[in-house]
């Protein structure tokens, strides 16, 4: 990035005197003054482009529109563009108009396991409902560039209520994650209305939101939010830092307030090169996210969206960096890493490989060091006996509302109930030939 006439005037942090503090903080202010053309990008930061760079990013947001919050502007190292983690986050790149041919618009195939507006049901249990469009800023690296971005909008009442009619009438539903573009984009009675109407569903025991928010636009965690979302607990909240400069004082101010209200807090990463790629910089970040009462939960692989080809690293970069972290620092502050499927094939854990063998009664293990040890298993191991008769079982199964659910894949195989003996991909040509 060349960088031409740097005005020594603007220097300043955009949060400074000219800007009334009360402005600053206000979280609608910030929604309105988003920065969403390459003069203003350059008049608030004091740079020039060259026309080049101008040029390319027209080319490159006439299909991915950008937009920042002020606030999230301020962080940005000028002196340092190329390498500096929040402009790669924020700034379009001209490489997002490389589309590769693994590229997919739909890659976790959201659209396609959508029975009802606004709502994705992938796993057994939980769904996802998008409540919103509307992003507080538009991250390049955002998995539904398909989506969100090239129309801001909100559902109405009637369209959310069709997604929450189906969450009613589907009683293996226990867990409702609230998405979009980002659901603390909606206003405090949207939002208050619609956790009342989940709430109110008996099967539903928990809520979760996921919002960047506390990250791009900490403002928008008021006394007034919080205290809201305190009548609908049990609620989760999951937010999406990547980098440890994003825990400023102000995000750090809006993690404090969410987990005093009794919040649980985690957060998701998702693994971009030339941000976080860095075993130092994951281990940093995930310590002081921790120091600030949210667990880690998950380090994503990067989707094979359009455009996102410039962000993904090989999976075993990730896996180096989970060596760096298991045993290195608390296991609490050790996120899980996850391939999000394509296809909708879910999220699939990888991680390094600590079994190194096992035979009848005892494994062979290796630890963070490299140090190889033993665990010597039961020489005699009989499970309590089972009639298979879960409505009379006077055993273990003695829980509260307990429900059968049906057997899926491996966990069909592992159990003595199902006489599945094994799973044949559909168009298999030797059990074609069978029949």
């Amino acid at each position: 990035m060349t960088i031409q006439g740097i005005n020594t005037e603007n220097t300043q942090s955009l949060a400074n005197n000219r800007i009334e503090k009360s402005k600053w903080q206000d979280w609608r202010w910030q929604m309105r003054h988003c920065v969403r053309d390459v003069g203003s990008f350059e008049r608030l930061l004091g740079i020039k482009l060259d026309q080049a760079e101008r040029d390319a990013f027209h080319q490159t947001v006439s299909r991915f529109p950008m937009s920042i919050t002020p606030y999230y502007l301020s962080l940005i190292d000028k002196d340092n563009l190329v390498n500096d983690p929040i402009f790669m986050q924020s700034f379009p790149n001209h490489q997002e108009l490389i589309i590769h041919q693994s590229d997919m618009a739909d890659p976790l195939h959201e659209d396609k396991d959508s029975p009802a507006p606004c709502v994705t049901h992938r796993y057994p249990d939980r769904v996802l409902l998008l409540v919103s469009n509307t992003c507080a800023m538009y991250c390049r690296h955002c998995t539904r560039k398909r989506r969100v971005g090239d129309l801001d909008s909100i559902p109405d009442k009637e369209t959310i209520s069709q997604g929450i009619d189906y969450i009613r009438r589907t009683p293996q539903i226990r867990d409702v994650l609230l998405s979009g573009g980002d659901p603390f984009l909606l206003s405090d009675d949207y939002l208050d209305w619609i956790l009342t109407e989940l709430r109110a569903i008996k099967h539903v025991e928990v809520i979760r939101i996921g919002t960047r928010t506390p990250v791009v636009l900490p403002q928008r965690i008021t006394d007034d939010l919080v205290t809201m979302l305190k009548k609908h607990h049990p609620l989760w909240i999951n937010t999406h830092f990547n980098h440890p400069k994003e825990l400023t004082k102000s995000s750090c101010r809006a993690l404090a307030k969410l987990a005093d209200g009794g919040i649980p807090l985690g957060n998701q990463s998702v693994l971009l090169a030339g941000v976080n790629d860095c075993p130092r910089i994951m281990r940093v970040l995930v310590q002081k996210l921790v120091a600030n009462r949210v667990r880690p939960y998950y380090l994503y692989q990067c989707d094979l969206s359009e455009g996102l080809g410039h962000f993904r690293t090989p999976v075993g970069k990730g896996i180096e960096i989970l060596e760096s972290l298991i045993g290195h620092t608390s296991g609490f502050c050790v996120p899980t890493y996850v391939i999000d499927a394509p296809g909708g094939g879910g999220k699939i854990p990888v991680m390094p490989n600590y079994l190194i063998s096992w035979s009848t009664n005892k494994v062979v293990l290796r630890n963070y060091e490299g140090v190889i040890t033993t665990y010597r298993e039961p020489d005699s191991y009989e499970q309590a006996f089972c009639d298979r008769n879960c409505a009379s079982c006077d055993l273990q199964l003695n829980l509260d509302s307990a429900n059968e659910q049906e057997l899926l894949g491996v966990e069909m195989l592992l159990s003595d109930s199902d006489e599945t003996i094994s799973l044949i991909p559909k168009g298999n040509e030797r059990y074609e030939r069978r029949n």
